[in-house]
Parts: C-alpha cells; sequence; structure tokens
C-alpha cells in the first residue's frame, strides 16, 4: 500500500462514529516498557518524513496534543520523568 492509501484508510477508521468517546484502559507495565514506549510514541509525533508523519497531518492538534499528552503522564506515572529528560541530553550530545 501506498502511503496514501494507508492514509486513507486510517482518515475512515478514525471517523468512524464512537471514536471520539473515552476509553478507560488499566494497564500493569514495567518501567522498562513505559521508557521504551514513551521514546518509540515520541518519535513517532516528532516524525518528519514517511508514513508516520503522513498520519500525523490526518489528525487534529488536540488530538497529537493528547496523545503527547497521555505519553508524558505515563512516563510521570511510572517516575521516569527524570531519567527521560537525562536521557534525551544524552541523544543531544
Amino acid at each position: 500500500m501506498t502511503t496514501s492509501e494507508v492514509a486513507r484508510v486510517y482518515e475512515t477508521v478514525l471517523s468512524i462514529p464512537g471514536m471520539n468517546e473515552g476509553v478507560k484502559i488499566d494497564v500493569k507495565i514495567n518501567r522498562k516498557a513505559v521508557l521504551l514506549l514513551h521514546s518509540v510514541v515520541g518519535n513517532g509525533l516528532n516524525a518528519k518524513e514517511g508514513e508516520t508523519a503522513e498520519l500525523l497531518k490526518l489528525l487534529p492538534e488536540e488530538t497529537v496534543k493528547e496523545l503527547r499528552d497521555f505519553n508524558d503522564e505515563c512516563l510521570k506515572k511510572a517516575g521516569l520523568t527524570e531519567l527521560s529528560e537525562k536521557l534525551k541530553g544524552l541523544n543531544g550530545k
């Protein structure tokens, strides 16, 4: 599938009635997984080119902000915010 075809599929799925309804997810994962998930989601949300960036263009800015906030909240609840910031600092050097 081409990027535009994938984008069309996601656009269709995201427009299904009920997709904006809140859901409660009770998940218990280890801190290692939270830290890795935060990094992967963050990289996807900051993508400049490629399929991920194309998909993000379809989303309203408030949805992207909601994803960023959720990603940060997971890190905060795991007590890994400071560690994540220090790791980001290592990447920048």
